[in-house]
């Protein structure tokens, strides 16, 4: 229990509630109602098993540069808190949970998750290549909506494809953020980023257009699908938490410091996606 308990650390299993409730909201977009219990049973191991075979996978690909980086040094691997053996063993049977989530959920779904696999196991890399990795994250986070949407229709369609732009940019902009933390580390090992390649303040001012581009799509969702007002006041509070978390970045780097990218990161964009998906769905269930 105690190495399940660290595996699951390893990968910030709590933090799975980032992009849960937008594939939980897709889900019940999709059944227009109640979904059933089938899709939401396997819709939520489809979600679990992709995002913690990727978050592990990101794991084992950068525990040398962890390792390198002072403030990553003491995570599980590159601490020796778990072998490697334990960390590939985990990942493997995350991604044959995701799999078999895929084959419950219909063969348009299990034709796409090894594509799926690619894309989010893919990221880990990314930035040794390109400093667009944030947008590259966000994707991986909106096949959640996207799964969802084409395990109750068996097809994609166009809202779900403007949920997912949402989170997209959700997630760019605040893995943005948190990256700023190793803007200098990045520069000095040749890895990219926003920060890294544009500095702290032009990667903050990136990260407002990326949430201005997420409040967008997700008033167009609201548009499309036909919400109403309780809508509106979820989409108004989700800008408070956000301009609320600009707010508290910019005051740490006036100062010269990011003590506060762990609040605005961890504590803020947890509630996004709640607080998004029961103001849509009560907006749903109240007022249609």
């Amino acid at each position: 229990m105690r190495r399940l308990a660290d595996l699951l650390d390893m990968i910030k299993f709590e933090h799975t509630v980032f992009a849960l409730p937008f594939a939980l909201l897709s889900l019940f977009l999709a059944a227009d109602g109640w979904p059933s219990l089938h899709d939401c049973l396997w819709v939520v191991a489809a979600m679990v098993g992709a995002r913690s075979s990727a978050m592990m996978m990101n794991r084992i690909a950068d525990r040398n540069l962890d390792a390198a980086n002072p403030r990553t040094a003491t995570r599980h691997l590159p601490a020796g808190r778990v072998g490697l053996g334990a960390a590939w063993a985990f990942t493997l049977a995350a991604t044959a949970l995701f799999f078999l989530a895929a084959w419950n959920l219909g063969p348009l779904a299990l034709r796409l998750a090894p594509v799926a696999l690619v894309w989010f196991w893919g990221y880990s890399w990314t930035k040794r290549f390109t400093w667009m990795s944030h947008l590259w994250l966000g994707g991986a986070l909106a096949l959640a909506p996207i799964g969802a949407w084409i395990a109750v229709r068996g097809r994609l369609d166009g809202l779900p494809l403007w949920l997912a732009a949402g989170v997209i940019l959700w997630v760019a902009g605040f893995d943005t953020i948190y990256a700023c933390q190793d803007a200098a580390f990045d520069r000095t090992r040749g890895l990219q980023s926003l920060p890294a390649r544009f500095g702290v303040r032009g990667a903050l001012w990136l990260a407002r257009l990326f949430h201005a581009g997420m409040l967008a799509a997700f008033a167009a969702v609201g548009a499309l699908y036909g919400f109403h007002w309780l809508y509106a006041a979820g989409l108004a509070l989700v800008t408070g938490l956000v301009l609320a978390q600009h707010a508290l970045v910019a005051s740490d780097v006036r100062r010269g410091d990011l003590q506060h990218i762990d609040v605005a990161f961890f504590n803020v964009n947890s509630i996004v996606g709640v607080l998004l998906m029961v103001f849509a769905l009560a907006d749903r269930f109240l007022l249609r």
